[in-house]
């Protein structure tokens, strides 16, 4: 009864005790405004904390960092400041929520990003591809144009992130554009665009004003351009030859990367750097060389890949000079066609960025070809051009051709006595030489002379297949059959690809590989004829008659896929020139009178020069020599 009683009491007891601290805690609640403060309290220590977190982050720049909605909200305006610095400013200006700067002259359509504040977009208004399509230069982020440098309160920065302030004013007939990335109103980093009417070249100037105590003058200040070269053409492997990043350097020398595939350099005292994607250009040009280029040529199309866009990734890395702590970089930048006569117009030589060939080659084109085709095409139709000038040229060169013929003839008619002292000297190899020089010297004939006309026309050969690929004037323009004398012309498109040939086929190197069999047949069998075989040499007649059909065979193949203009002037030359050889065969020369002459010729004394009585002491040397040791034996 008594632990009953004991239970009870504890259980009131323990009920006593827990009403008295619920009554307790309700008498000391806080109040409404208690209540306030401490929530106001929390919220301060939050946001200390987030700030604390901010400030021990890395210092590390990226695009997303740098947009628009980042910089309408105060806590992230205050990230945004400990990573850029003063740059920050720009990123808070109108113009970071615009992309793009549209700007239209008579040449051009441009667009100029605000994000980087270089163009963006090039297009050539009176310029068209092979698929009727515009011409650009600059599309679709195929390029990248970036300075990177280094500031005071160690950060690094890339102007590719940062946001430009577009002005366009005009100054007189000229546009000028104004990228500006700012610090404040009186302090910014500039690029300067001014675009002149009927002008592909514009001024280009980086500048920078009040950045002297912002940009770290002991870090380097490089210049990056990047461009990937947009394919205009209908064969992109042809294209891709003639596309090539050439340079000026080192007071007027002129160089290229290959244009077969990945080239690296590096050069001083560089002038202006061409990204040439064949017919078109995009060259920067400065005023103060610059000291070094870092350059990279990349080949982007395989073998058999006709369905790139790309050809080629071009990059510049070039350092900039500090001035006062400030940049001052007078540029210029050409965008337009690889053509001649526009390049010429410009006083910076950019007319040597294209392909001519080198040494002799290049001259015979700049100085020959482009001036006479330049006057032909201005009276006639393109095709009627070419023809003209291939009928000048072979006439020109037909002295050369008498040469060669009139030389073969006299080796014809010699080549019985070479047979005979083949026979006669056949266990004296010495003699036998001795005597067949002899009988050269003494008829006034060489198995040389026939080559050396031969060889004086290999420059006008090498300069006209240079002259035609480069030939702005030929692109787009047709004739007979062929849609565009720059490129192949199609008479059908085969369902399948032939390796080295194609998908298609086209007529001119057609004709060409027939008119060079039959003129090869005139040529090389008439050598064949009078060709002398020698002991223990290769059989010269039979390597000939392979050329016969070997020759015509790589004309048809290789030229398939070139332009036609050339496999046209070759078809037209070859013809000529089989009708210049017949016009001499059965007109000018005469065997038999050519017969009697070497017959007097050998009856005279001839005098020995040094030359050959020195070769002639030194082969009666050799034999005195090979006797002796064949004694010893």
């Amino acid at each position: 009864m008594e632990e009953k009683k004991l239970d009870l009491n504890s259980v009131i007891g323990f009920i006593l005790i827990f009403g008295i601290l619920m009554f307790m805690l309700w008498q000391n609640q806080p109040t409404p405004e208690e209540v306030e403060a401490q929530e106001q309290a929390k919220q301060e220590q939050v946001e200390a904390e987030k700030k604390v977190e901010i400030e021990n982050e890395t210092i590390e720049t990226s695009s997303e960092d740098f947009s628009v909605t980042s910089a309408t909200d105060s806590l992230k305006l205050e990230g945004l400041k400990n990573k850029l610095g003063a740059f920050a400013y720009s990123s808070t200006l109108p113009s970071a929520s615009n992309n793009e700067t549209q700007v239209e002259t008579e040449l051009f359509d441009l667009k100029f990003s605000n994000k980087g504040g270089f163009l963006s977009e090039v297009r050539l208004k009176k310029f068209d591809n092979y698929d009727s399509l515009p011409v650009f230069l600059i599309k679709d982020k195929n390029i990248g144009f970036n300075i990177n440098f280094g500031t005071t309160d160690s950060r690094s920065l890339n102007t590719q992130d940062l946001y430009f302030e577009p002005t366009i004013t005009e100054n007189g007939a000229s546009i000028i554009v104004s990228m500006k990335l700012k610090v404040s109103d009186s302090k910014f980093l500039e690029y300067r665009y001014e675009l002149k009417p009927d002008n592909y070249m514009m001024d280009f100037t980086i500048r920078s004003q009040g950045l002297s105590d912002i940009i770290d003058s002991s870090q380097a200040v490089d210049l990056d351009w990047k461009q990937k070269m947009i394919r205009g053409d209908k064969s992109v492997e042809y294209e891709n030859r003639y596309t090539r990043l050439t340079y000026q350097h080192d007071g007027g020398k002129i160089d290229k990367l290959s244009p077969t595939g990945d080239d690296d350099d590096i050069e001083e005292e560089v002038t202006w750097l061409s990204y040439r994607q064949h017919f078109f250009s995009s060259i920067l040009v400065t005023e103060k060389p610059f000291k070094t280029v870092d350059l990279v040529s990349q080949n982007l199309v395989e073998s058999g890949d006709d369905e790139a866009q790309f050809t080629k990734i071009y990059t510049s890395k070039i350092p900039l000079e500090l001035q006062g702590g400030e940049l001052n970089a007078p540029l210029k930048f050409y965008f337009g066609p690889t053509d001649n006569t526009v390049l010429k117009q410009y006083d910076y030589s950019l007319d040597d960025s294209i392909p001519f060939g080198w040494g002799i080659f290049g001259w015979i084109n700049r100085f020959v070809f482009v001036p006479l085709f330049g006057f032909l095409s201005g009276m006639m139709p393109f095709g009627f051009a070419i023809i003209v000038m291939t009928i000048l040229v072979r006439i020109v060169m037909s002295p050369v051709t008498y040469k060669s013929y009139l030389s073969q003839a006299k080796m014809k008619i010699l080549k019985p006595e070479i047979n005979d002292i083949n026979e006669k000297f056949k266990d004296n190899a010495m003699k036998k030489q001795q005597a067949t020089m002899a009988l050269y010297s003494k008829a006034g004939a060489s198995p040389m002379a026939g080559c050396l006309p031969g060889l004086l026309q290999l420059p006008v050969f090498y300069a006209l297949f240079q002259f035609f690929p480069s030939a702005f004037d030929l692109r787009h323009k047709s004739f007979l059959w062929a849609d565009d004398l720059s490129s192949y012309d199609t008479i059908a498109e085969l369902p399948f690809k032939i390796p080295f040939y194609g998908d298609h086929i086209s007529l001119f190197p057609i004709l060409a590989s027939i008119a060079i069999f039959f003129y090869m047949r005139m040529t090389t069998g008439q050598q064949v004829a009078s060709q002398p075989t020698q002991e223990g040499m290769p059989d010269m007649g039979k390597m000939m008659k392979y050329m016969i059909y070997f020759s015509p065979i790589m004309m048809l193949v290789f030229f398939n896929n070139y332009a036609s203009g050339l496999s046209l002037y070759y078809f037209v030359s070859n013809l000529i020139t089989i009708g210049i050889m017949l016009v001499i065969k059965n007109f000018i020369i005469d065997e038999d009178k050519i017969h009697a002459k070497i017959q007097e010729n050998k009856k005279k004394p001839k005098k020995e020069n040094r030359f050959q009585k020195k070769m002639k002491d030194m082969m009666e040397q050799a034999e005195q020599q090979k006797q002796i040791q064949n004694r010893k034996k």
